[in-house]
Parts: C-alpha cells; sequence; structure tokens
C-alpha cells in the first residue's frame, strides 16, 4: 500500500526550518521519497495535507507504561493481568497524543514490546529496558520500613528490582540483556516515590555501577541513571551511564561533565509539577509528597543551565497512573528557557540518537520509518501547536499506519 502526503509543510527538524510545497510517499511502513514534484502511482492513497506542518512523530524518553497508578507498593500487588491492560490504555492515550515512539525505563518487558510490534496493543513503539535495578532501601525499593518481605518475582508487576554486591547486580543485567533489553536502568539517588530513601542519598557502590556498566556495554547497549543532585550526576558520568534521567539539582559541573562526556539529559519537568498539583489524588502516598518541593523549582535551572552549555536533552515525562494525559505538559514548561526548533529536536532526533535509533525514527527522511504526525501551526515559531492535540493534531501514522486523522 502507498500513501501519498500532498501539499505539505515538512518540518526539517535538523535544520530548524519547514520546508513548503512538499510530497511524501510511504511505501510498507517507510519513508521511499519526498518530492516537490506530485507524485504518479497506481491506486495510491492520497492525503492532501493542504499546507500543514508534516513531522516526525513524537518521542517520549522517559515513561513507564505499566505506572497506572503513582502508588507502587499497590502496583506491586496488582495482577499482572490488570497491569497489562492498563498499560494498553495508557499507551493508546500516548499515540492519540502524537508519540509514535517512547522509551520505557522501569516497568515494561518484552511482552507488551510484542504486543505493540504485533498490533494486539494499540501504542506507540515500546523501547524499553525491563526492570530498573535498585539496591536495598533504594529508590526502586517500595518496602516501608516496617515490611521486610519482599516478592522477588520478575512477573510481579512493579517497576524495579532490588540487587546488592557485584555479582548480583551483573546477574540482573544478564537477565535483562537475555530478555531484550534495550538499556539497563539504574537508580542512583534517591526519588519522591520511595518511601525510605531521601533525595540526597547516592545508591550503589562505585564497583556495582561500574559492573554493570560494562555489562551493558559488552552487549553495545548503555546504562541509564535516575540521578538528581550533582554528586550523583557526576559519579554517575565518571563510571560510564550515558543517559541521566531528571537531573533537577545539577550544578554547572555537572551540566559541564554531561556535555564533556558527550551523554545526554533527560529532564521530566511534567511529572514534578503533576505530582505536586494532583499527585496524592492521583494515588502517591501523602507522605511522600512533602519530598516534591526538594526538586520542583531546581528543575527549569538545570534546564536552562543545559541548554546554554549545549548538552543534548531529549524529551521525557516520568508521568504516573491518570497524570499521562499530562504528557504534552513538558513542552510548554521547558518552553521559557528553551527555544522552539529546539524543543522539537528534543521530542525527536535527540530521543532516536539517544536511544542509537536515529537510522530508524525521528526526522522525515526518506528510509527512515514512517512515524508521522501532521499538525495545524508551526511548532517551531509556537510550541503549543504541540501541546493541544484535540484542535490542532490532525493525524498520526505509526510505522506506516494511520491511527488518527481528521484530514
Amino acid at each position: 500500500m502507498i500513501t501519498i502526503f500532498e501539499n505539505a509543510s515538512v518540518l526539517d527538524v535538523e535544520a530548524g526550518t519547514l520546508l513548503p510545497d512538499r510530497h511524501v510517499v510511504v511505501e510498507d511502513g517507510r519513508i521511499r521519497e519526498i518530492t516537490e514534484a506530485p507524485v504518479a502511482a497506481s491506486e495510491p492513497r492520497r492525503i492532501d495535507v493542504a499546507g500543514r506542518t508534516l513531522m516526525p512523530g513524537l518521542v517520549d524518553s522517559h515513561v513507564h507504561v505499566t505506572a497506572y497508578s503513582a502508588n507502587f507498593t499497590e502496583l506491586q500487588r496488582t495482577p499482572p493481568s490488570y497491569v497489562s491492560a492498563a498499560a494498553g490504555a495508557i499507551m493508546g492515550g500516548m499515540l492519540d497524543r502524537g508519540f509514535t515512539t517512547v522509551r520505557d525505563v522501569g516497568g515494561a518487558d518484552f511482552g507488551l514490546a510484542r504486543a505493540v510490534r504485533e498490533g494486539l496493543i494499540r501504542g506507540p513503539r515500546l523501547i524499553y529496558g525491563g526492570k530498573a535495578l535498585s539496591p536495598t532501601g533504594g529508590h526502586g525499593d517500595v518496602r516501608p520500613a516496617g515490611i521486610d518481605a519482599h516478592d522477588d518475582a520478575y512477573n510481579q508487576p512493579g517497576l524495579g528490582r532490588i540487587v546488592d554486591g557485584v555479582p548480583a547486580v551483573r546477574h540482573a543485567a544478564r537477565e535483562e540483556i537475555r530478555r531484550g533489553a534495550h538499556h539497563i536502568k539504574i537508580m542512583g539517588n534517591g526519588g519522591i516515590s520511595s518511601p525510605t530513601d531521601r533525595i540526597s542519598s547516592d545508591q550503589f557502590s562505585e564497583e556495582e555501577i561500574a559492573a554493570l556498566v560494562e555489562e551493558a556495554e559488552m552487549a553495545n547497549l548503555y546504562v541509564v541513571v535516575h540521578a538528581y543532585t550533582a554528586r550523583a550526576i557526576k559519579r554517575s558520568l565518571k563510571l560510564g551511564v550515558r543517559s541521566i534521567e531528571h537531573g533537577n539539582l545539577a550544578d554547572e559541573e555537572a551540566i559541564a561533565m554531561i556535555k564533556e562526556k558527550d551523554a545526554f539529559l533527560v529532564p521530566t519537568l511534567a511529572t514534578y509539577r503533576a505530582l505536586k498539583d494532583e499527585g496524592v489524588e492521583a494515588g502517591l502516598p501523602a507522605e511522600l509528597a512533602a519530598k516534591i518541593d526538594d526538586v520542583l523549582d531546581a528543575g527549569i535551572n538545570a534546564v536552562e543551565m543545559a541548554h546554554r552549555a549545549g548538552v543534548t536533552m531529549a524529551y521525557g515525562t516520568d508521568l504516573l497512573g491518570a497524570m499521562h494525559r499530562r504528557q504534552l505538559s513538558e513542552f510548554e514548561l521547558r518552553s521559557g528557557v528553551v527555544p522552539g526548533p529546539d524543543l522539537v529536536r528534543a521530542a525527536t532526533i535527540n530521543g532516536a540518537r539517544l536511544m542509537r535509533m536515529e537510522d530508524e525514527f525521528g526526522q522525515v527522511k526518506a528510509g527512515l520509518s514512517a512515524d508521522l504526525i501532521v499538525v495545524e501551526g508551526n511548532p517551531l515559531e509556537d510550541i503549543t501547536v504541540l501541546t493541544a492535540p484535540e484542535t490542532k493534531l490532525k493525524l498520526v501514522m505509526a510505522r506506516g499506519t494511520v491511527t488518527r486523522s481528521t484530514l
């Protein structure tokens, strides 16, 4: 089946420009060609874009598609069958917002990725790392202080896995690699949703982190770290971690080190604003909500420093439960310190490069997967074009299949 998008203003994310009056040919799930002249083909499906913007599908580089609740203790007690059904609904919502690829950094597995790939679940391409690895008492340990028992069965639907010591972390990394992980996620710092750690605490020893990085690199993968503080960021980078998640409490030295190491920063401002506004209502235990203020206001400062330093940032949201509906709010939250073209890059080509899949998606370019959206307006000049899918998002095509259209 051939689909031809006619009269499109194609967004070149690399150059940060619109190319008017283009015709984009899609065949067998891929972009075959982009031309300035009309294209002849036998019995194609023709879609008149009528001058609207045709751009790459959006990429969210920090999601938890199984997090139907902000209460992670509850999540671990929920039947996997229910969690899978909830994840399907969450991913369908992501697709309808224009996200054609998401990177799950704790919770999703090969089963969900296969279900999306085979069309059993309607959703974006799912890049997954399996369970996030955490030390005892770390950000992935959701046990209250008075509970010792822990169900370590892999098929229980928590986001994390508790491992201690170099042999154990090596074994856990190898298991995730065996299950097809695209990256290894570790908890290198305290977090909001974990009941017994502190935001300021480092997690895992240097020997453990180095072992995890070595295991990932031997498999041609990379390590993703949950890290807020400057100390945790610098410690992780020194040991070879490639992707810094959150980074709210970074200082100038930490930001410079991210740039020096050619690593990526994935801020997630959306989740802190959402947790502040409605986290308890969405399931976050009230006693944990006090941690939000430790990182909320600092996040935008870190983004501003990173942009000024030329750090490569990807788009991430980290939303939980009912708050997934706020997935597009990250654009507006960053827009005060990051210009439109860079915001668009963060949510397209930068995400693809972070995942080492820039030859697969992230641009409107011949040979790449046909992950495309059509929007009313120019997001390079007005980023809010991307934040109102009800009125501005006119079409979504994922891997060559139109999943939503009002054209």
